[in-house]
């Protein structure tokens, strides 16, 4: 039996996710509903998280569908394209409750569109897993209808980025940082941490989306010659980072790149190059304590041909997870739902998650590093590595 099958379970033959009307008599399928950025600028990264979602829905239905208190019903996915555009997210979210009148919601990818969701979560009491995305903003307004699995929020992630660059002996650092809320906010925890733990910040800017060229800013951040870069960017600019960084010989052992490095297309563009890159992610296949990773890690490089983001498609995995074993024990009913994922632990790919408000309150903040191989290896914090930090010592040509 191969690993696909083996993750699936006994089933022979995947009943589709997105099926026909049912039958006379059949069991009515859960409609699950999202938006998706299939088109415009986060398209790229939006492939992998509704890659995420169809491999769960097939599993589910390979299986003889989800257990709804008890109860198994088939799962169909209704997806519409927000095209990017968190306007659009909000629009599609609250058309799904309203219009489609589905039974339950996935989340969208990125905190932009998050945040947009919000305000229609609240109004209509729906509650929703959160995704690939994570920020303050969220935890002040004291939101009741969302919930969030990474440990990538921005206070803590700016303090340990903080510590992990004293570890590995930086002295000096020059930030880069696109004028995103979710970027901008680890830069606003990251500047005094990082001052605090005795390292001196030699060049601080920001830039607007849709930059073309970094050669300015990069020419800047070679003559300061620091210890390390850190390039809190988005997939787009991302992608520019390294390919000019790599143009321009920067040299900094410790590099780190925020957003894209974790998806599949970047190893793919860059090999070699993105060995040693530091990126966020919190989970790694090759964490032996947690038993699913590897089986799920495996399940989705044999269906996709290629592996999954190490940090957006592991979240949404997540977010499944969490959604069936809450829907598991409540049911469709919305307040026992809320009630459900707001107290349990539930058991997943990345460890136990439970929430304290919004936010996971067992998953520490952790950091990535692509090693020889393309592997993403847990680097940070130290008794959860998965391999030691390599420094980057240099490009490939």
């Amino acid at each position: 039996m191969n690993k696909l099958s083996q993750f699936f379970g006994a089933a022979s033959v995947a009943i589709a996710a997105t099926m026909a009307a049912p039958h006379a008599g059949a069991v009515e399928p859960v409609r699950i509903g999202m938006s998706m950025a299939k088109t415009g600028d986060f398209a790229p990264a939006g492939v992998g998280q509704l890659n995420a979602y169809q491999l769960w829905a097939d599993r589910v239905n390979a299986a003889g569908g989800l257990n709804v208190a008890g109860t198994k019903r088939p799962v169909q996915l209704v997806v519409y394209d927000d095209q990017s555009d968190p306007g659009k997210a909000a629009a599609i979210y609250e058309k799904l409750i309203t219009s489609d009148k589905v039974d339950l919601l996935l989340s969208p990818w990125g905190s932009p569109a998050h945040f947009a969701v919000v305000g229609v979560l609240e109004r209509y009491k729906f509650p929703m897993v959160g995704s690939s995305a994570a920020s303050l903003q969220i935890r002040s307004i004291k939101a009741k209808n969302i919930w969030f699995p990474t440990s990538a929020i921005p206070d803590v992630l700016g303090a340990e980025l903080a510590r992990m660059m004293k570890a590995q002996g930086v002295k000096t650092a020059a930030i880069s940082t696109i004028q995103l809320p979710f970027p901008q906010e680890i830069k606003r925890f990251l500047v005094p941490a990082a001052e605090k733990e005795g390292i001196k910040i030699v060049y601080n800017q920001e830039y607007a989306p849709g930059i073309k060229d970094m050669t300015g800013n990069l020419s800047a951040i070679k003559r300061a010659a620091p210890d390390a870069v850190i390039a809190l960017s988005y997939p787009q600019d991302s992608i520019l980072y390294l390919k000019q960084a790599r143009e321009q010989n920067i040299v900094a052992p410790f590099q780190f790149v925020a957003i894209g490095p974790s998806t599949a297309f970047f190893s793919k563009m860059f090999g070699a190059n993105l060995d040693n890159i530091v990126t966020l992610g919190h989970w790694s296949p090759h964490q032996k304590a947690w038993p699913k990773a590897m089986p799920f890690f495996e399940a989705y490089s044999a269906k996709y041909g290629e592996a999954p983001d190490y940090l957006d498609v592991s979240l949404a995995w997540v977010s499944c997870e969490i959604l069936e074993q809450a829907v598991a024990k409540a049911g469709l009913d919305k307040d026992k739902l809320r009630a459900t994922i707001a107290s349990t632990t539930f058991d997943t790919i990345n460890g136990p998650v439970a929430f304290d408000g919004v936010q996971n309150k067992l998953t520490p903040a952790m950091f990535l590093q692509f090693q020889q191989g393309g592997k993403g290896q847990i680097v940070y914090p130290a008794n959860l590595q998965t391999a030691p930090f390599q420094k980057k010592t240099g490009w490939q040509k």
